[in-house]
């Protein structure tokens, strides 16, 4: 039986990063996405893609292990970074290589991530959130912890982002 609530419930956060992202990025140039306030921080375009790498890793972790990102984002892309990155352990020049020209790849990019996430969250049951998904933790970690850390994770990224907007010179 599937979790109909309890995916309506995760599918409507992530929904609202989604939207979140869009209003962000409305209206930017390259410079503006790409800006920085400081040599080492993130600019809204490395944030942008890092939660969108972060939850579409995570649900392909959770579900049959594909990417959206390696169904031709990676292309479009054209990052000059190891295509298996979703920004975790990256070094300050590793991060300001993540340059975006279009806010449309960072929302095209999201939107078919939420689009994957929603259809794995729609066929869990009740169940598989007890389902262990990554025994490198102590305690494990389940499917549930996972959704959650995962929007908790893109939460405080669009957040960041906004901010970053907000200050924009």
């Amino acid at each position: 039986m599937t979790s109909q609530r309890a995916a309506q419930v995760l599918s409507d956060g992530f929904g609202r990063v989604r939207e979140s992202l869009h209003q962000v990025v409305v209206g930017l140039d390259a410079d503006s996405l790409n800006w920085r306030p400081a040599p080492d921080a993130n600019s809204i375009a490395w944030l942008g893609w890092h939660l969108a790498r972060v939850q579409d890793d995570h649900t392909a972790g959770i579900s049959d292990g594909q990417q959206v990102w390696h169904q031709g984002w990676s292309d479009r892309f054209a990052l000059p970074i190891d295509p298996l990155s979703i920004g975790f352990g990256q070094t300050a020049d590793e991060a300001r290589s993540v340059v975006v020209d279009s806010p449309d790849l960072l929302t095209g990019y999201y939107d078919a991530v939420c689009e994957r996430t929603d259809e794995v969250l729609s066929s869990l049951s009740d169940s598989d959130f007890d389902r262990v998904v990554d025994e490198r933790w102590d305690p494990p970690v389940t499917l549930a912890v996972r959704v959650v850390s995962m929007l908790n994770d893109v939460t405080q990224h669009i957040g960041q982002a906004a901010y970053l907007k907000g200050i924009l010179p």
